[in-house]
């Protein structure tokens, strides 16, 4: 299966892709939610209108659309968009500075930046003038797009940089669909699942881990344009949320609100991201729902996954659980000499695998920051520190 949306369209056209449960007044009180059901077949529609308009707009096979905005439906179709052209897509999170938003594009060289209006401060200080606005976008009259074939790994699909802006990672379309079938191995995504998203899409865990994978197997995302627990409780009590991935502080959040046993009536399993302690899943097991840690980085979206019978309170106080080595996904130990460690040890960890980066988009200014790890000869190099047991599991240091 691959990562076609018009593919999905075609084979349950009637099924919820994503519940837009954005609050349509800009001041409405927390537990507000407003209901907007898009279907694959019009997700799909979205998605083909806006590649016509891209293409409008000079954008082809091999260019690069850069996006900021919050989460909305847009950004998804804007995403299947330019995987339908052949293009690279970019997301650019509206949570940098105007100080810090140039750093991606250091190294992106975009044909088109859309950003949404309420994001126009931000915009004024990327340092690029080809910018459309999402309403300018869909006011723009398309143009047929070709449908040729499309180059796969040539150029990347996906372009994510880190949470200060940098380091900026491209992902092919394999290494993406890879990802996606993390999911529905280690945690039995399905297409009966219904998540809401916690994070970003500009990030590898909102939009990776989480957004496609969702659409991957067919199931159904909420959406909220910006995290508000209170509304993701709600939502999810309304909408029979099976599945919840995210990291510690929104799990927690969730927990904490006063709908917290509402919103977990349907729901079947956690995916948190670890490090994570006992106090933050009480609640959540508590109640029946079996919590499961994960460890990902920018540079590979899912990379370790625990068991939803984890227990963080049987390990050590100085490390925490984040599981065994995802299926495709290669991990080893090594020591301050680069020597690979066998058995239990502990080390830096070193990855390898079809669901990783292909590698930095870096200059030299940011290749000087030293701000991120190192790919070299087809291993990721994290920096992390572990401790494996001798069963083959990983702890945090």
């Amino acid at each position: 299966m691959t990562l076609s949306l018009a593919r999905r369209a075609d084979h349950f056209p009637d099924r919820t892709a994503v519940v837009d449960i954005s609050e349509r007044r800009l001041h409405a009180p927390t537990e507000t939610i407003h209901e907007d059901r898009v279907s694959y077949e019009e997700l799909s529609t979205i998605a083909e209108r806006t590649a016509e308009r891209l293409a409008a707009r000079e954008v082809e096979a091999g260019d690069t659309v850069c996006l900021v905005t919050r989460n909305r439906v847009p950004a998804l179709a804007l995403c299947f968009a330019c995987r339908r052209l052949g293009a690279t897509f970019a997301p650019i999170s509206h949570l940098l500075t105007p100080a810090t938003v140039e750093r991606p594009f250091d190294v992106i060289e975009p044909e088109l930046v859309v950003a949404e209006a309420a994001q126009r401060d931000l915009v004024r200080s990327i340092p690029f003038d080809r910018v459309v606005t999402l309403e300018e976008l869909a006011e723009t009259e398309g143009e047929p797009v070709d449908r040729g074939e499309r180059p796969t790994d040539a150029t990347p699909a996906l372009v994510l940089h880190g949470e200060t802006g940098r380091p900026v990672a491209g992902y092919s379309i394999t290494a993406i669909e890879q990802n996606c079938i993390t999911g529905v191995v280690a945690w039995g995504l399905a297409a009966n699942d219904v998540v809401p998203l916690t994070t970003p899409l500009s990030t590898a865990d909102g939009l990776v881990r989480v957004a496609l994978s969702v659409l991957y197997v067919g199931g159904t995302l909420l959406l909220d344009r910006a995290f508000d627990p209170g509304d993701a409780t709600t939502a999810m009590a309304a909408a029979d949320a099976t599945l919840l991935c995210g990291r510690e502080r929104a799990i927690r959040d969730i927990a904490a609100e006063s709908g917290f046993d509402d919103a977990v009536d349907s729901l079947k399993r956690v995916v948190c991201e670890g490090p994570i302690d006992d106090e933050a899943v009480a609640a959540y097991r508590d109640r029946d729902v079996p919590v499961a840690p994960v460890y990902g980085r920018l540079e590979c979206p899912t990379a370790m996954s625990g068991g939803f019978d984890t227990d963080p309170s049987g390990f050590d106080a100085d490390s925490a659980p984040v599981g065994r080595p995802v299926p495709s996904c290669r991990a080893r130990l090594v020591d301050e000499a680069g020597t690979v460690l066998e058995g239990a040890a502990d080390g830096q960890l070193q990855l390898s695998g079809p669901m990783l980066a292909d590698g930095y988009m870096d200059s030299a200014e940011t290749d000087a920051a030293a701000d991120h790890g190192r790919f070299v000869d087809g291993w990721f190099h994290t920096g992390d520190r572990f401790h494996r047991d001798g069963d083959g599991s990983y702890q945090l240091r």
